[in-house]
């Protein structure tokens, strides 16, 4: 089983932790790719719409007689190339959600978290949390690390000084281990964890 160094808020070393194998899958992109792609479908709304030349009200009158006006014959004031027509192939509202298999999800998560760990973009804290919640705070922690690329900080639970000090960092995210999923982990370059959500992790999802 893979073992990862334990840190403490300051960066300093404070001991290790077996990892369950669950934490060594094999990088798999095109789940990853699925998850993602998931993800983002379905958050899509999906409401806009607009009128088609048979839905804009009016325009049932010839507007002018056939001939001999010198212009174009015309059928309906609602037609496309008119002021207050219709559009044409006009979008409507639609589901762009998708499913993904559970066993899929699960596998493109652990993928991707297996793939931070071998890069060495995984940090494991012993206790993740602030005294006061306070900005500084977590930008002393940010310093400790060195880090000053997309971080993406997983808490056990959901901590309000956490949330509270890293709010108005915008390189900085936070989310609870219960709602973690594929596409914030890619999205991110660094994910620091607490020890306590590794161990939920490895209690839900390890065999």
């Amino acid at each position: 089983m893979p073992s990862i160094k334990v840190y403490n808020m300051k960066g300093q070393e404070t001991g290790s932790m077996e990892l369950s194998e669950i934490f060594a899958i094999e990088y798999n992109e095109p789940l990853i790719h699925q998850a993602v792609v998931t993800r983002l479908a379905n958050e899509r709304q999906g409401t806009k719409s607009s009128l088609t030349r048979s839905e804009v009200r009016g325009g049932g009158k010839k507007p002018y007689r056939q001939k001999g006006t010198g212009g174009a014959r015309q059928g309906s004031t609602r037609a496309p190339q008119w002021t207050k027509g219709g559009v044409v192939f006009a979008p409507k509202s639609r589901d762009f959600s998708k499913k993904m298999n559970v066993t899929a999800k699960r596998v493109a998560l652990f993928s991707a978290l297996s793939k931070k760990i071998e890069d060495e973009q995984f940090f494991v804290i012993d206790n993740l949390a602030v005294e006061n919640g306070k900005t500084k705070e977590m930008v002393a922690f940010l310093d400790a690390f060195k880090l000053d690329k997309t971080v993406l900080m997983v808490m056990g639970d959901n901590d309000v000084q956490v949330i509270r000090a890293a709010r108005n960092i915008p390189e900085l995210s936070t989310i609870s281990v219960d709602t973690l999923s594929t596409y914030e982990v890619v999205k991110n370059a660094v994910v620091v964890i607490a020890k306590s959500a590794v161990e939920k992790l490895e209690e839900v999802y390890g065999e």
